[in-house]
């Protein structure tokens, strides 16, 4: 996506429902990718979406309300940086 709003959205989840949690979180609207990790947090959500007001949908309407999740931490990016991105701004014409 070109423009818009992409947040990391990092999320605690009881322990017996992160398996279903996480492909729950993947059907959601916006949501773009789903990470099980180690840490502090059981999941990861990548958020891409349009305007502030979906994020908000999508993580305070949706995503926070599923069953399982414990607690959220919301990362909106400033600037999104790509491999194509950063291999393009150096791309002189070949």
């Amino acid at each position: 996506m070109v423009g818009g709003v992409s947040a990391v959205v990092l999320i605690k989840a009881e322990t017996s429902s992160v398996n279903e949690l996480a492909q729950q979180l993947v059907e959601l609207k916006g949501v773009a990718e789903v990470f099980s990790v180690a840490g502090q947090y059981d999941l990861v959500a990548i958020v891409r979406v349009n305007e502030n007001e979906q994020l908000a949908e999508v993580v305070s309407d949706k995503l926070r309300k599923l069953p399982g999740v414990v607690l959220t931490e919301t990362m909106i990016a400033f600037r999104v940086f790509t491999k194509a991105a950063v291999e393009g701004m150096f791309d002189l014409g070949s």
